[in-house]
């Protein structure tokens, strides 16, 4: 039977690309990882990597075996995992973050994660879903809550949580009698996420209309400088009003009813399916249990 560690290679060069990445991520050396190829391949009596100038390519079988090797190595994490106490987890997560989650939840999941596995560090790092995206599939990443899913093979989407995205103004602003036309939305800068987001994107569809003057869209990656912004008066802003709630409440800005509505963001905690992913669940399903309660939160206080 093969031997698990070289089962670990296989699977962390695949990954990888390469054998000094799978070296440096598993703290040994590429001869080592060359050597323990090199057994796998003569216990199996297949060749599992092409040699290419930039790296290794998996050959037709050792991409029809990796998941196997995928499937062990996860059975005995599970074990591992079922054997130990969750305070004795320990390691680093790299975590990508969509900046919508840092204003609403995640502090708690720090703080649960910190009071539950107090031996697990999370390394944050927050940006736009299309890079945190980029940066999950080149497994520069461990999990990212980003506008999702991602659809790529051995990555898994769990449903997160879902935020009204909606027209936000000064109340400095004459806008006129609402709902408020495209037509007269169009005549300020349009202030939103960055140009290759969904948001901007679906309301640079909506509004290239030729009946509409020339519309200007202010894409910027940070929430604080797009609300600053709003305040400031340069334009009208889309984004979620639970980033807001303070402005909103001492009416400082307002929500603005248009003739047509924004589509609401749904966010997706993505991770890649590999032999350490039972931490990533942890992380995952804490951070799902956070999200459904503060969903509940939302609904009642708008119920009330």
């Amino acid at each position: 039977m093969a031997d698990l560690r070289n089962l670990e290679t296989f699977v962390w060069v695949a990954h990888l690309g390469g054998f000094r990445a799978a070296a440096e991520k598993l703290n040994t050396t590429q001869p080592a990882v060359s050597q323990r190829i090199a057994l796998l391949e003569a216990e199996l009596g297949v060749r599992l990597f092409d040699r290419e100038p930039r790296g290794v390519a998996l050959t037709l079988k050792g991409n029809e075996l990796l998941p196997y090797a995928e499937r062990m190595l996860q059975l005995r994490a599970d074990l591992l995992q079922a054997a130990r106490e969750k305070r004795a987890m320990r390691g680093v997560v790299r975590l990508g973050v969509a900046e919508t989650i840092v204003h609403t939840w995640l502090s708690k999941l720090i703080e649960r994660m910190h009071a539950v596995y107090p031996a697990l560090t999370l390394e944050i790092e927050v940006d736009t879903s299309p890079i945190l995206r980029e940066r999950l599939v080149a497994h520069q990443l461990d999990i990212a809550f980003l506008l999702g899913p991602v659809s790529e093979p051995r990555i898994k989407n769990v449903v997160l949580s879902s935020y009204p995205l909606a027209w936000v103004a000064s109340p400095d602003l004459d806008l006129g009698p609402e709902p408020v036309p495209l037509s007269r939305l169009a005549r300020w800068p349009i202030i939103t996420y960055p140009r290759n987001t969904r948001p901007f994107i679906t309301i640079r569809e909506m509004m290239t209309r030729s009946d509409l003057p020339n519309l200007r869209m202010y894409g910027n990656a940070s929430l604080s400088t797009i609300v600053r912004m709003t305040l400031d008066r340069i334009g009208i802003s889309a984004i979620p009003p639970v980033v807001i709630r303070r402005e909103l409440a001492e009416k400082r800005l307002r929500l603005v009813r248009a003739e047509q509505s924004l589509p609401d963001l749904n966010f997706s905690a993505s991770y890649p399916l590999k032999p350490d992913s039972y931490m990533a669940e942890a992380v995952v399903e804490t951070a799902r249990e956070l999200a459904q309660a503060e969903a509940k939160r939302r609904n009642k206080q708008r119920r009330a």
